[in-house]
């Protein structure tokens, strides 16, 4: 749970660093994800994102794990 914590620690002091850069990649406007604007409404549902986030936090977690 330690080397966990630790890890999880020093990810997020990265994204941190890094988020002035991160900020101008285009997550939440990948191919596939849903977006649908109409007059006075605005839907938009990042399928693509999600999947993309979540296979990577799997493979992270399996890395880790192992």
């Amino acid at each position: 749970m330690q080397q966990l914590l630790i890890t999880l620690g020093i990810l997020l002091f990265v994204l941190g660093l890094l988020w002035p850069w991160l900020s101008q990649l285009p997550p939440g406007r990948l191919p596939g994800d849903i977006h649908i604007e109409r007059e006075h409404f605005s839907f938009h549902f990042p399928l693509m994102t999600g999947l993309v986030i979540s296979v990577v936090l799997t493979l992270v977690l399996w890395w880790l794990r192992k």
